[in-house]
């Protein structure tokens, strides 16, 4: 347990880290300024920009508490992926730092984001910033002509979210002392399906909001 609240201590910290180079970088106060300035007057601006800075300290707080959450729920529904198609039933604990070791591959997506509009799309809009996901499926189909709710589950079809099943498959595999391919199983079934679930739910909810 000591070992899983040291990697959750530094994910969360990695990803404040991160997240604040990167909005310094691609200069993300302005582009919210040239967003607002379209529908605030400048004194609305100014205090909706007071107010951030004034909280911005609770955005630190909220970053361990999601992923505690996020990763708690997967965790779960990997333990009832073994709990159905393992001999060998996996502690929840286990299972949870399995699932935060595998989280360190999504602290390269802001790596990438921050790498790609320094260097090579250095002319963005806010919108640019919001839907790029890097390595996805929706930088090869495009954002133009593609309906909201098709949005979200492009994002998620990504090289990290991949790379993310194949490191939870093959510690699976470990933990139940089969091999990748049944963690791989193990992982599809609970996981897949629940992930799957909640794009659904995310599409069902833009196209109604649309």
């Amino acid at each position: 347990m000591k070992s899983s609240f040291y990697k959750l201590l530094f994910l969360s910290t990695a990803l404040v880290l991160l997240t604040e180079i990167t909005n310094s970088l691609i200069g993300l106060k302005d582009l919210l300024y040239n967003s607002f300035n379209e529908q605030l007057t400048k004194k609305q601006i100014e205090n909706a920009f007071a107010f951030q800075e004034k909280w911005h300290w609770v955005g630190y707080l909220i970053v361990p508490l999601v992923t505690i959450i996020k990763t708690s729920l997967i965790a779960g529904t990997l333990y009832m992926g073994t709990f159905f198609y393992s001999k060998i039933l996996v502690s929840f604990k286990k299972l949870w730092g399995i699932v935060l070791s595998a989280e360190f591959v999504f602290l390269l997506v802001p790596v990438f984001k921050m790498i790609w509009f320094y260097y090579f799309k250095t002319s963005y809009k806010l919108e640019d910033i919001q839907y790029f996901y890097p390595l996805s499926a929706l930088n090869i189909v495009g954002l133009e002509g593609l309906e909201p709710w098709f949005i979200y589950p492009f994002q998620t079809l990504n090289l990290f979210e991949i790379t993310y099943w194949l490191i939870l498959a093959y510690n699976i595999g470990k933990a139940t002392q089969t091999n990748m391919d049944d963690g791989l199983k193990i992982v599809i079934y609970s996981y897949g399906l629940a992930l799957l679930l909640w794009v659904v739910t995310v599409m069902f909810i833009t196209l109604n909001m649309a």
